[in-house]
């Protein structure tokens, strides 16, 4: 399982969306208050007796964050979403969500509101 994640998770980084792109140029390299963040992260957890996991678009493992860039695919998959950060936040980790819009658009809000959380 642990191969699969880690497979997924380099095909992901190698094709970031327009919108984590940019994300990923604000947070990389400590850029937000000395954190570290990575991207295309994997998850792991048990669910139902079976070992699973998801690959989070964006984790500061000191703060426990995940960041999630969500694109018009998040529309359709509401309960999907919403139960994967049931299990995420289960697992000691919180959860923000940012729409692509958001970040393409507003990306100094953004920055504000993670500079708050952080």
């Amino acid at each position: 399982m642990k191969t699969l994640a880690v497979q997924t998770a380099r095909e992901l980084r190698a094709k970031p969306t327009r919108a984590e792109k940019i994300f990923w140029n604000v947070v990389r390299n400590r850029n937000i208050k000395n954190k570290k963040f990575n991207r295309q992260f994997p998850v792991y957890f048990e669910f139902e007796g079976q070992n699973r996991f998801f690959i989070a678009d964006f984790y500061c493992h000191k703060n426990k964050l995940i960041i999630e860039i969500d694109g018009g695919i998040h529309e359709t998959q509401k309960d999907y979403d919403a139960l994967r950060t049931i299990i995420i936040n289960e697992l000691g980790i919180k959860v923000i969500r940012f729409e692509n819009e958001m970040v393409l658009n507003n990306l100094e809000k953004i920055i504000e509101k993670l500079m708050r959380i952080l």
